[in-house]
């Protein structure tokens, strides 16, 4: 799929190549990590943990919060939604107070796409499901989090690299990704 933006498979398969064994993934979202729930690969048992099929957002920061302290050798990966992301923003503030480490991969498609596809198909409007690109990860860095943006392809596994390194150092990291739409799934 060509995007305007990165392609959402792109960004979740260099996500993949990064997590080691040992680390554990959060999914707080819909579109984004259903498509990121097709390629990531938990290194482990316990190496996954996601709203359920209920589909409940908004569990990703108490979820981090679980994973850190009953593992605490562990690189958390926490793979977010735009949309989602709304629910824990704020709870960096608590990660950075408490010294929780985590990697937060932020889809931002500037949308509610899991619903938008479905609505826009049927009540043909998109009313309520578009958001903005929100800049996240300038919040992150307001609350004493690193914060990084991806804006092209060539960004990626630098950044993925710069990520995980300032999150092995003890920081809360929220990376930005500027995603496009992709008719995968």
């Amino acid at each position: 799929d060509k995007t305007e933006f990165i392609n959402p498979l792109k960004i979740c398969m260099a996500v993949n190549r990064h997590i080691q064994s040992g680390d554990i993934i959060v999914a707080d979202g819909g579109d984004f990590v259903a498509t990121a729930s097709y390629i990531l690969q938990p290194r482990s048992l316990t190496g996954w943990l996601d709203p359920g099929v209920f589909g409940t957002l908004g569990v990703g920061s108490g979820f981090v919060i679980g994973a850190q302290l009953t593992h605490p050798e562990s690189v958390v990966w926490a793979i977010y939604g735009d949309g989602a992301f709304g629910y824990s923003l704020m709870e960096f503030d608590t990660f950075v107070r408490h010294k929780i480490p985590v990697i937060a991969i932020i889809g931002n498609d500037a949308s509610w796409s899991q619903i938008a596809r479905d609505q826009v198909e049927i009540l043909k409007d998109s009313i309520s499901t578009e958001l903005e690109r929100t800049q996240y990860h300038q919040a992150v860095t307001a609350l004493g989090g690193v914060g990084f943006i991806i804006e092209n392809e060539g960004e990626i596994e630098s950044i993925l690299s710069k990520a995980r390194k300032s999150a092995e150092a003890g920081n809360a990291v929220a990376v930005n990704v500027q995603i496009g739409k992709s008719n995968f799934r």
